[in-house]
């Protein structure tokens, strides 16, 4: 059987997560298996973008697909298809289970898979967000940095309920949850800790790659500092492109 990945991510106006988009699938090429001329078939590494992109996701899927298990391959891990039982797998790279990962891409999946038809089969793997391991990242990066009290700071979403893992995953580390785009805010998380007592607070982005966003976040945080200006704030970095990742991402192509 043929395998390809198509790695999917929300997309941006800025260059930088399209960047580290391809750094990582590069990443995840090094995690397929050395046997490339076994009866298994050959592997390709793609990504695509839910948003923010000349072409919907369902149209970036079947022109994946045809690169992958066609004649002419122009993916970025390509080492031979066969085009006998191809099965292309879709790693949603999202943190929440939010509209895009519930809603969304499982429908841009079956309009992919119904242009197709049965030539090949798609599958659409968990999204990023629930693996398990996705905490030992975080908590490497909190080990890092000395601070008196963490906020863990997700986008968030207006689906009800998807919160819910990021305020788990929060008082798993022994951080505080806030939302970027839903309450409660960064500003009012950092007031409850300041009426508290807390001098060091540390926010760590739980975003994957660097961006607007994040940059906005930065801005925010200098804005704090002014409005408090006992309190010494730090910002860790986004998950960003690395190997620790890749091996997670890899590990839900198989689940």
């Amino acid at each position: 059987m043929s395998s390809a990945y198509l790695l999917v991510s929300h997309g941006s106006r800025d260059r930088r997560p399209e960047i580290a988009m391809q750094q990582l699938a590069k990443l995840v090429c090094h995690k397929l298996p050395k046997n490339s001329n076994s009866s298994n078939g050959e592997h390709l590494v793609g990504i695509a973008a839910l948003e923010m992109s000349p072409q919907p996701l369902h149209e970036q899927i079947q022109q994946f697909a045809k690169s992958a298990f066609g004649d002419t391959c122009g993916g970025l891990c390509l080492r031979g298809l066969s085009q006998n039982e191809n099965r292309l797998k879709i790693v949603p790279l999202f943190l929440l289970p939010g509209v895009h990962v519930m809603t969304d891409i499982p429908a841009e999946v079956a309009l992919a898979q119904q242009a197709v038809g049965q030539d090949m089969i798609i599958e659409l793997q968990p999204y990023l967000g629930s693996h398990p391991n996705l905490e030992k990242l975080l908590s490497k990066q909190i080990a890092a940095i000395k601070a008196e009290v963490w906020i863990l700071l997700a986008h968030g979403s207006r689906r009800p309920g998807s919160q819910e893992t990021v305020s788990a995953m929060a008082a798993s580390l022994g951080a505080m949850d806030a939302y970027w785009s839903v309450p409660p805010s960064l500003e009012s998380r950092v007031k409850e800790l300041v009426a508290a007592g807390y001098k060091e607070i540390a926010i760590l982005p739980y975003f994957l790659f660097a961006g607007g966003i994040t940059d906005a976040i930065a801005a925010s945080i200098e804005e704090l500092k002014l409005q408090f200006s006992a309190v010494n704030f730090q910002l860790a970095q986004p998950l960003g492109a690395s190997a620790e990742l890749a091996e997670l991402i890899w590990d839900l192509t198989d689940r």
